[in-house]
């Protein structure tokens, strides 16, 4: 589907990208699939173990994995909404990708979401040059600045893990450029919608709203763009059939006008089934999880690069709680 957008880094290069062509799956169940299998990975690792303080009910199953990969992913979001200086939209959107695609093959259980979910964030912050020194990214922890030193050696600690587990695939496009295209192209081509910037609060309300489920996984940004855009137009009662018939090019397409109906329900039916856990849901994962750490603290080492690599140096994870989720109940 050709998209009649304006020219930008983000829309022209993300079907030559690596987010095309490796980050982007057919399907629901493919996700599914490859958590399931690094949830399993790890339990096979740690029933091996030996240790008596291991058993299948010790360890968290794939739902359970699900419920705290949720309540991390919101603490992100949390902590980018009151990053300061105000954090861009795109490093957001980048740092929750980072998050994504990192769980995708790793279990919760082997590398902590606590120490991930930042070092996206950092690494983020880079990527997309928003220029916010180490001292400054953990000066918006409410920490002491010993607890602030610590945080900064281990998000250092992990950033290089991070990048490998990404296979050095650090561009990230997000829908956010796609969006206010779509929004330049309705002023501009679409005269039947008397003020286009109506649908941009709710618009980017959606956009939001998809950052907390697998559509960047699943779609491209600017089908997620438009689907926003729809989306929004639907919410106030507006007909956008015009604009996909004749300013998009596709009255006489009807395969791929199909196909992109297709995209744009089962993207909406995603966003619309996003729930975040119960407290109660995460208390108890929460602790089932610090269990295991505490009981491997002592000999399961963490990988700092494939797993393959024997050679690369392996720390242990007691370093992790050093600081705890307490640090971050402030934001």
């Amino acid at each position: 589907m050709r998209m009649h957008l304006p020219r930008g880094r983000g829309l022209n290069m993300y079907h030559n990208s690596s987010q095309k062509k490796f980050w982007t799956y057919d399907k629901e169940e493919t996700l599914d699939k490859l958590r399931l299998e690094a949830n399993q990975k790890f339990c096979s690792k740690a029933l091996s173990s030996g240790k008596p303080g291991i058993n299948e009910s010790t360890l968290l199953n794939e739902q359970e994995e699900k419920v705290l990969f949720k309540h991390y992913e919101k603490r992100l979001l949390d902590f980018c909404a009151v990053f300061k200086p105000v954090m861009p939209k795109s490093v957001v959107g980048t740092a929750c990708m980072y998050f994504r695609r990192f769980y995708l093959n790793n279990s919760l259980m082997e590398y902590h979401p606590r120490t991930i979910m930042l070092t996206c964030a950092y690494l983020s912050c880079k990527v997309d040059e928003f220029n916010v020194s180490s001292t400054q990214f953990v000066g918006n922890l409410q920490e002491s600045p010993a607890g602030q030193e610590r945080a900064v050696d281990q998000i250092l600690e992990y950033e290089l893990l991070l990048i490998q587990q990404l296979n050095f695939h650090l561009v990230v496009h997000n829908p956010y450029r796609p969006l206010e295209g779509f929004l330049i192209d309705l002023k501009t081509r679409y005269p039947l919608l008397e003020n286009p910037e109506m649908l941009r609060k709710s618009a980017e309300d959606f956009l939001n709203r998809a950052t907390m489920t697998d559509a960047g996984l699943l779609f491209s940004p600017s089908q997620i763009a438009l689907t926003a855009v729809l989306n929004s137009a639907a919410r106030a009662g507006l007909k956008m059939d015009v604009y996909l018939n004749e300013c998009m090019g596709l009255k006489e397409d009807k395969e791929t006008l199909s196909k992109m109906y297709e995209s744009m329900r089962r993207m909406t039916s995603l966003v619309k089934a996003y729930e975040l856990p119960k407290a109660e849901e995460v208390s108890i994962c929460k602790q089932k999880l610090e269990r295991i750490y505490a009981e491997f603290a002592t000999n399961l080492k963490r990988k700092h690069g494939y797993e393959d690599d024997d050679h690369v140096v392996k720390r242990q994870m007691v370093a992790d709680e050093e600081w705890t989720d307490d640090d971050l109940d402030a934001l």
